[in-house]
C-alpha cells in the first residue's frame, strides 16, 4: 500500500491507494501495443491512450501523428499549449515542456513517428518507457503491415505466372473445336472461365484443398487439350484432408512448374501425378512428373529465387511463412529422372482457417 497525506479543511487526510500490480501493467502495455496495430491514426489509437493514461497514473494523456492531430485520453489542462509542443516536438524532433505537461517524441527506426503528451505528475523515466513502449508498438505495426503487403506481392507474382502462351494455345483449340465438336468445346471452355476464376478473382488468404485440386483439375482437362497424348494425368486425394486449409494458390504453380519444365521438353508422352493424403497430424501433397528432371543444385537454385521459376520459390517462402521454418517445398530430382514437388503442411494450425 501507498500513502498519501492530502490537506482538507486544515486537516492532513491520509488515503491509502494500492500499488499497481505487476501482471495488471503488463496486461495494460500489451493491451496498449494492440491497439496501435493501425498506427497514431487507426481506430485503436483512443483505447491505446486510455491504456497510456493508465500506465502513468495522469489525468490526460495524448497521442499525436505527423499531421498533429492528437488522440486524447482524458482532458488536457490547457489544450493550446499542448497543441504547441506538439507542434514544437514535430519540428525539432526533441522533448519540449516540463511536468506536468510534457512531449516527447516517438521514434521509428530513427524516424519520427509521432507524439507523446502527457498532462500529469509522472516521473520522466516512466513517460520515457512508455514512449518506448509504443514506439516499439508502432513499429511492430510497420512491420507486419510490410509482411502483409510482401504476401500481397507475392500472390499477384503468382498470378502473373500465368503463361500466356497456355491462353493462347488453350483458346486456339477451344476455338477449333467450335464447329467440329460444339459439345467438347463448350466444356473447355466452361473449364477455362473456371481457371482463370480461380486463378485471379479475390480471394481470401486461404482455401479448402478442395478447391485447389478442383482449380488442378481445370488446369490439367485444358493442358490435355492443349498437348493431347503427350500428356497423362493421374489425380489421388484422400476425403479426409479435402476440408484442410491451405494458402490460396499454393499447389497450382507446382502442377504448371511440372509440365512446362518437366513434361513438355521431354519429346515423348509424360505422367503428373497429383496426391494428396493425410501423414499423422500432416497433410501431404505431392506433384511428381516422370519428364527431364533437373541437377540438385538446380532445384536448390529454384527455391532460393534464381531463374525463371519464381512461382516455386514464392510457394516456399509463402509457406515457411504461414506455418514455420520447418515446412516448406520439398524437390526431388536428377536430370532424366523426373521431379517430384512434396507439400507438408499441418492438419489443423491456429491462425490458418477458412474466411
Amino acid at each position: 500500500m501507498v500513502a498519501e497525506e492530502e490537506p482538507a479543511g486544515g486537516r492532513a487526510l491520509w488515503r491509502a491507494r494500492r500499488a499497481p500490480d505487476a501482471a495488471d501493467v503488463l496486461a495494460t502495455a500489451r493491451r496498449v501495443a494492440g491497439h496501435l496495430a493501425d498506427g497514431l491514426s487507426g481506430p485503436g489509437a483512443r483505447a491505446a491512450a486510455k491504456g497510456v493514461r493508465a500506465l502513468l497514473g495522469v489525468p490526460a494523456a495524448g497521442l499525436a501523428d505527423l499531421s498533429g492531430a492528437t488522440t486524447w485520453a482524458g482532458h488536457p489542462s490547457d489544450e493550446n499549449a499542448a497543441r504547441e509542443l506538439v507542434s514544437a516536438v514535430l519540428h525539432s524532433e526533441t522533448p519540449a515542456g516540463k511536468a506536468p505537461l510534457r512531449a516527447v517524441p516517438l521514434d521509428v527506426d530513427g524516424e519520427l513517428a509521432g507524439v507523446l503528451v502527457v498532462d500529469g505528475e509522472a516521473p520522466r523515466k516512466a513517460v520515457q518507457e512508455v514512449a518506448r513502449l509504443v514506439a516499439a508498438a508502432l513499429e511492430r505495426g510497420r512491420l507486419e503491415a510490410s509482411a502483409e503487403l510482401a504476401a500481397q506481392s507475392e500472390l499477384r507474382a503468382l498470378r502473373a505466372e500465368i503463361s500466356p502462351h497456355f491462353v493462347y494455345n488453350a483458346l486456339t483449340v477451344i476455338a477449333s473445336l467450335v464447329r467440329s465438336d460444339p459439345d467438347r468445346s463448350r466444356e473447355l471452355m466452361l473449364d477455362f472461365a473456371d481457371y482463370i476464376r480461380h486463378s485471379l478473382a479475390r480471394h481470401g488468404e486461404y482455401t479448402a484443398l478442395a478447391d485447389e485440386f478442383h482449380a488442378i483439375e481445370t488446369y490439367l482437362a485444358l493442358q490435355r487439350a492443349v498437348l493431347g497424348d503427350r500428356l497423362r494425368v493421374q489425380i489421388r486425394v484422400a476425403p479426409d484432408v479435402l476440408a484442410v486449409p491451405v494458402p490460396y494458390l499454393v499447389l497450382q504453380p507446382l502442377v504448371e512448374n511440372a509440365i512446362r519444365h518437366g513434361i513438355e521438353p521431354l519429346g515423348r508422352p509424360g505422367t503428373v501425378s497429383v496426391r494428396g493424403e493425410a501423414e499423422g497430424n500432416d497433410c501431404v501433397i505431392s506433384v511428381e512428373d516422370d519428364g527431364v528432371g533437373m541437377p540438385p543444385a538446380d532445384a536448390e537454385a529454384v527455391l532460393s529465387g534464381d531463374g525463371e521459376r519464381v512461382g516455386l520459390a514464392n510457394v516456399d517462402r509463402r509457406l515457411r511463412s504461414v506455418y514455420g521454418p520447418w515446412y516448406g517445398l520439398v524437390v526431388e530430382t536428377a536430370p532424366g529422372a523426373g521431379t517430384r514437388v512434396v507439400v507438408r503442411v499441418p492438419m489443423f494450425q491456429p491462425g490458418v482457417v477458412l474466411p
